[in-house]
């Protein structure tokens, strides 16, 4: 009996024997293209007919460019599944794979205790202010001439979480030992178990009442730019703001003018808008905390997405279904 075929699309990089030990149970393909023309191309001289199941990593974009209608069309009628090697699947047109049928699964609990504590350290370095001595420090200026203004602690500010999922709500935790109080906005109100003593409240209390406001949203049409002018002009002067979301939920070139206009202190990023592009506004910044994307960047977690996404690959091998899907397709 033909073994049925799973396409990768990215590197493992960690859990090599979990991904070789589904050769046990179907025909693993890569690609041999390196940009999206090769791999249109590759698609459509029947190199992947057959191919049910695809594993695809965020890195693997440069390969395949985004999974949009353009190259769906292209993929073979066979291909079923779609295992998303991240919590944020924005890369993934999940509408359009929807009306092809085409199920996706995501990591959405490996990532929530590294990307809140990458949360943690931007919150504290925006507060405080590290950002300005620190590169003042590697010039042999100590602090700097003059020194910077003082920070300000955590104890007893208000956190606005915007989005309280998995990471949200790991992060609410962490910031509880700092003496934060947590309000937060989401799609829907938690149930008190989940929020853990965080209070729901809405979009426009969050943004007027926050001394810190954390973005721990997914990207879509809905959230793009949602903190634009408009929303920087209704928050406190002097607030912080800081994302491990996606970067493009922020209107960057906004937040580069609060920041200059002093309306918003300081700012801890780890996502940009047209990565790996960072503005120049943010880089000229010493107010601006900047961190690569390296929200999931240890080896635990690495890890532990990899063996999820393996381990959703192998669910379909051996009982035809994913162990978790997208939430926009909960109800297929």
């Amino acid at each position: 009996m033909t073994k049925p075929k799973v396409l990768r699309l990215g590197d493992i990089d960690h859990a090599h024997d979990a991904w070789n030990s589904l050769g046990e149970l179907a025909e693993l393909v890569e690609p041999k293209s390196r940009s999206r023309d090769e791999f249109l191309e590759e698609c459509k001289s029947g190199a992947f007919d057959g191919v049910s199941i695809i594993y695809r990593t965020f890195g693997s974009v440069s390969i395949s460019g985004l999974f949009d209608e353009e190259l769906l069309k292209e993929l073979p009628e066979s291909v079923k599944f779609v295992c998303h090697n991240g919590a944020g699947y924005d890369q993934v047109d999940v509408h359009a794979c929807t009306s092809r049928n085409i199920l996706v699964s995501n990591v959405p609990t490996a990532v929530d205790d590294a990307t809140a504590d990458v949360n943690v350290f931007l919150i504290l370095g925006a507060l405080r202010g590290f950002n300005t001595s620190m590169l003042a420090l590697r010039e042999g200026k100590w602090r700097g001439h003059p020194p910077p203004p003082l920070g300000h602690d955590p104890e007893g500010k208000t956190l606005g979480i915007l989005g309280m999922g998995g990471i949200g709500r790991n992060l609410k935790k962490k910031m509880d030992a700092f003496g934060m109080k947590t309000i937060y906005h989401n799609r829907s109100k938690l149930s008190e178990e989940l929020a853990g003593g965080a209070e729901y409240v809405s979009f426009e209390e969050l943004l007027q009442q926050s001394d810190v406001i954390s973005l721990n949203l997914p990207l879509n049409k809905n959230t793009r730019h949602i903190i634009s002018t408009h929303e920087f002009e209704k928050m406190k002067r002097g607030v912080v703001i800081v994302n491990t979301a996606r970067g493009a939920v922020i209107d960057e070139a906004a937040l580069v003018a609060a920041l200059d206009s002093g309306h918003v202190f300081s700012c801890g990023l780890d996502v940009y808008e047209n990565e790996p592009e960072v503005h120049p506004g943010l880089v000229a910044n010493p107010n601006v905390l900047l961190v690569p994307h390296m929200g999931t960047w240890t080896v635990e977690t690495q890890m532990a997405m990899e063996m999820w996404n393996i381990g959703n690959v192998r669910a379909v091998l051996e009982k035809g279904k994913l162990n978790n899907v997208v939430p926009e397709q909960k109800d297929m």
